[in-house]
């Protein structure tokens, strides 16, 4: 049996998320479910493979396993500081992430941060 763990994004609100699940993935589904209501915009959501930059979010609290990521876009010092690829991470704990898009985006309310 998968083991599954809370993903949070604090003031938004939190998710399940499988061990074997990309981050992204579980945080899409539970927006589409109304789980993440107070969420400011849409989720950033771009290639879903760790290049594009999109989904860049910091962690707060809790462990994780990364596949690769894009270092245009995430550098091994963003990485020593929290910073991730949503689409990039799998849950090893509960997790407590702030979404933060891509540098110089400007979020709108239903915007995909990508431009």
């Amino acid at each position: 049996m998968k083991q599954r763990f809370t993903i949070t994004i604090p003031g938004a609100g939190s998710t399940q998320c499988a061990e074997d699940e990309r981050v992204l993935v579980a945080l899409e589904r539970a927006q589409g479910f109304g789980q993440l209501r107070n969420l400011p915009c849409r989720l950033p959501v771009g290639c879903r493979r760790g290049g594009c930059g999109v989904c860049r979010a910091r962690v707060i609290d809790g462990q994780y396993a990364k596949a690769p990521m894009s270092r245009a876009h995430i550098s091994a010092e963003d990485e020593d500081n929290g910073l991730i690829l949503a689409c990039s991470v799998y849950p090893l704990s509960d997790l407590s992430i702030v979404l933060e898009g891509r540098p110089g985006a400007v979020p709108g309310p239903q915007s995909k941060m990508e431009e």
